[in-house]
């Protein structure tokens, strides 16, 4: 980013500008392009104001497509954020960074609760 940005108000962003996530649901990217203008939602309290980054939608590139190699890496990344480091065992989801491991493992005391699937 160099100079200043063009700055707008939350949800008056004219036409040709998105943010990430409005440029993926359009299947773009944005594609090693510089942040182009920024939107700002005041708060209240002497907070610093929200802010969302916006980047040329004209700028912008398809999204790449997956590759073989690329699921490969995608499911050997869940698959370890799945496994117990404790037990060594999938847990079946994805184990939460607050616990670190397993929910058996976390509360060994507490019987399992049935499943309601």
């Amino acid at each position: 980013m160099s100079g200043t940005l063009p700055v707008f108000r939350w949800h008056l962003a004219p036409d040709g500008y998105a943010t990430r996530r409005q440029l993926r649901a359009r299947n773009l990217r944005p594609g090693g392009q510089d942040v182009a203008a920024q939107m700002e939602r005041p708060r209240r309290r002497g907070r610093p104001p929200l802010v969302a980054y916006l980047y040329r939608v004209d700028l912008a590139r398809p999204v790449r497509p997956m590759t073989p190699g690329r699921w490969r890496a995608h499911n050997a990344m869940m698959r370890a954020r799945r496994t117990c480091p404790t037990c060594r065992r999938d847990a079946g989801y994805v184990i939460p960074t607050s616990l670190g491991t397993c929910v058996p493992c976390t509360y060994p005391n507490q019987p399992e609760s049935p499943r309601s699937c």
